[in-house]
């Protein structure tokens, strides 16, 4: 789909683990180090794996289109940036968490935690009326924060593939209607991440003082406690809430609330006028007068998100991806020479194909299948015959097939 369609484990440089790191507090640290997606430089920095790179460009590209289709034009902005522009926000001195850097010549920069310095003047410079608006351009892209404390693995980090997209508006009602556009594309790529969001209102923090949405995954490993209505949408952050756990929802009154533990998956910030006042620059709106653009700022953590996936997908042996971020489609296990038939078959037909040619005892090879998570298994040995030997990830089950019916099922 992305690059190589097929892959050996002979080839594969990284191997799974015997036993996760000392030091892994959470079930995406521990798996995703484990099972050789991952593998930790320092605290809240990590390599991405070739599996692991796999799903990360995954989740990328579903973000990718679900930002196509809502008209976001995608765009790649520097991460280095001058201290000058973040001086005019006034975030060189109030943001914490960036990493101001002085170069030999004594020149000082800051590594983009965000992009709103950056993407102001570059979008304002091709608008000059009202009728160039409204724009929206995007970006997937590292970003970096000063963390004191990384943790949580991949769900924290200093450092983390993050998708923001930032539009303009010549009101605010307009930028109000791009919203619920946003926020119907985020719930459709979430669900095709495998993941349920719920949308969590919540403080707009170092952004803006109005009030943000945040997409909330529960989670025991999240970062953030919610109250929910399990009858309707309605879902606040514990922090801005007027109401408490177990009172009536003050959204439907059909149920009481539930207090739960969720991890951020994406947020939307109502930035105001604020970028265009720091920058002075303004557009000509319907009546001839100069007007600052109403901005909006809409992110995904393309890494984080991955790390949800693992703490909300997996069980007691391992990973268990869902089938449109899964490294591979099948997980093939040879235990006899015909094993390799089967593979050329598939790599024919495009199938994303794990093949396990290893030469390991079988228990080995099926536990690792179980660890990796890969969403089916094939196995081809002497007990299968001329069939193939189905068993998703899924179920305890499996069941014998031909090539055709395996063939059949994967590509329906």
């Amino acid at each position: 789909m992305i690059y190589l369609h097929s892959m050996r484990y002979s080839h594969l440089f990284s191997k799974t683990l015997r036993q996760a790191p000392k030091d892994a507090d959470t079930i995406n640290h521990k798996l995703l180090t484990q099972a050789g997606f991952v593998d930790q430089l320092m605290a809240g920095v990590y390599s991405y794996l070739p599996l692991g790179l796999r799903v990360l460009r995954k989740i990328e590209q579903i973000v990718r289109e679900e930002m196509d289709a809502i008209g976001g034009q995608e765009v790649l902005m520097g991460t280095l940036h001058p201290k000058e522009i973040w001086e005019k926000t006034g975030a060189w001195d109030s943001v914490d968490v960036l990493f101001k850097i002085q170069s030999r010549t004594e020149r000082e920069y800051v590594l983009g935690q965000s992009a709103e310095e950056v993407v102001t003047p570059l979008v304002m410079q091709y608008v000059t009326s009202y009728k160039d608006l409204p724009k929206a351009v995007y970006q997937s892209h590292w970003k970096y924060r000063d963390e004191l404390r990384a943790k949580s693995g991949i769900l924290r980090g200093r450092e983390f593939l993050m998708k923001d997209m930032y539009s303009f508006h010549e009101n605010q009602e307009d930028f109000d209607a791009f919203y619920k556009t946003v926020k119907e594309a985020y719930l459709k790529a979430f669900k095709r991440m495998g993941l349920t969001a719920k949308v969590t209102e919540a403080s707009g923090g170092n952004f803006t003082e109005k009030i943000s949405y945040e997409f909330m995954v529960l989670t025991d490993a999240g970062e953030d406690d919610i109250l929910y209505c399990e009858s309707c949408d309605y879902c606040v952050n514990v922090e801005i809430a007027k109401n408490n756990e177990g009172e009536s929802c003050p959204s439907c009154s059909n149920s009481s609330l539930k207090k739960a533990r969720a991890s951020e998956a994406g947020n939307v910030f109502d930035l105001g006028q604020k970028y265009g006042k720091n920058f002075d620059l303004t557009f000509t709106d319907r009546d001839g007068n100069k007007q600052y653009p109403v901005m909006g700022c809409f992110g995904i953590g393309i890494s984080r998100n991955m790390g949800i996936i693992v703490e909300t997908h997996h069980d007691d042996k391992g990973i268990v991806w869902p089938k449109q971020v899964a490294p591979f489609a099948v997980h093939l296990v040879g235990l006899i020479d015909h094993a390799e038939e089967i593979y050329k078959k598939l790599k024919e037909r495009n199938i994303e194909v794990f093949f396990d040619d290893r030469d390991l005892n079988p228990g080995q090879k099926f536990a690792d299948c179980d660890l990796i998570g890969i969403p089916v298994r094939l196995v081809v040995s002497q007990k299968t015959g001329e069939k193939i030997e189905w068993k998703e990830r899924t179920s305890e089950n499996s069941e014998l097939l031909t090539f055709d019916e395996v063939l059949a099922r994967l590509e329906a």
